[in-house]
């Protein structure tokens, strides 16, 4: 998912954390496109931005605290702090991580978020869109999906490979014996205009930098790593 968005823009900036920022050693890509014809995603100028960063937390602490729905509020500042409520679930596979979900925000009445949870041997990933209500349930009641834009942001998840570490969180005691921190990278897709024409503008360069930094302070926060 991360490498098809990133190869489809066109590179704005590398921010490397400053001094007074707690984040040491993460770097943020900033990118922007523009989607002229492809139906299956809003149509305008695309910003796009990743950052990546290695957390004291075993890969599955991080992605079973990402999919949960009902600590959302954590960290998706697109909830504004309400609680999420899952409505569908459908598993792809036998593995319980991997399954796609529709989940309502109570903040947000005319709006669905459609999450994409998958997780192997080597990767876990958490991808997931706000959509609106009215075009999924027809796309539920069998009309064409193909009608429906979505702009998917999210998170993938790797073992860091390194020897297991005192201070690693991890979810069950015995995995202190095996299993190391993770590096969390973090996507995000933001339709900033409508119009093909426009422009890219500073505030939106910032805006898309301060969500991804407060994304991470507030996921560090909930899992007790600030300074991990």
């Amino acid at each position: 998912m991360f490498p098809t968005m990133i190869t489809k823009a066109s590179m704005l900036d590398v921010i490397r954390n400053g001094e007074g920022d707690k984040w040491v050693g993460a770097v943020q890509l900033v990118a922007s496109r523009k989607n002229l014809t492809d139906p299956l995603e809003p149509l305008g100028l695309i910003l796009c931005a990743t950052s990546s960063v290695w957390l004291p937390v075993s890969r599955n602490v991080l992605f079973d605290f990402l999919r949960d729905e009902t600590r959302q509020h954590e960290w998706n500042i697109m909830s504004n702090g309400g609680p999420v409520k899952s409505i569908a679930n459908l598993a792809t596979s036998q593995d319980r991580g991997n399954a796609v979900t529709i989940q309502a925000m109570k903040l947000k009445e005319d709006m669905w978020i459609l999450q994409d949870t998958c997780t192997n041997s080597y990767e876990s990933t958490v991808v997931y869109a706000p959509i609106d209500i009215a075009r999924m349930k027809s796309v539920m009641t069998g009309c064409d999906s193909n009608n429906v834009a979505v702009l998917p942001s999210g998170f993938s998840i790797l073992p860091d490979g390194l020897e297991s570490r005192s201070l690693v969180i991890t979810s069950r005691p015995e995995e202190k014996c095996t299993e190391g921190g993770s590096l969390l990278t973090v996507l995000y897709q933001i339709l900033t205009s409508k119009s093909p024409a426009a422009k890219l503008c500073t505030e939106s360069v910032e805006s898309v930098n301060n969500l991804i930094s407060c994304t991470l302070r507030r996921i560090k926060t909930s899992l007790q790593c600030e300074y991990g």
